[in-house]
Order: C-alpha cells, then structure tokens, then sequence
C-alpha cells in the first residue's frame, strides 16, 4: 500500500518538472492533460489509502 507519505517527492518534483517544460514549449493542451494525469493518480492514492484505513479499523464482528 501506497500513503501520501510514501510517495516520492523527488518523482513528484520531476513529473511537475516536465508539465513546466512542456508548458515553456507551448504546449498548453498536453500540460493541462500531464496535470490531469497526475491529480487523479494523486487522488486514487488518496482514496486506496482511507478505503485501507477504513478496513484496518473494523472490529472483528464487523467483517
């Protein structure tokens, strides 16, 4: 399991890196789509980590 803690930040450095190049190059259409990219992955992790937490917390009758 992923948590927002474990995610790399220098791999999260290098990805906005490249939305800014590729911003730099003109290209606003496939920045805005690297940005939409990486926010629902960041989102999906988000939502694995607390559907995880929530099943970590059950009692054992509420399985």
């Amino acid at each position: 399991m992923t948590t927002m803690s474990d995610i790399d930040a220098q791999r999260l450095a290098e990805r906005i890196d490249t939305v800014l190049d590729i911003l730099v190059a003109g290209d606003y259409h496939s920045a805005i789509h690297n940005l939409e990219i990486l926010k629902t992955e960041l989102l999906n992790t988000i939502k694995e980590d607390a559907e995880s937490l929530a099943k970590k917390h059950k009692a054992p009758w509420e399985i």
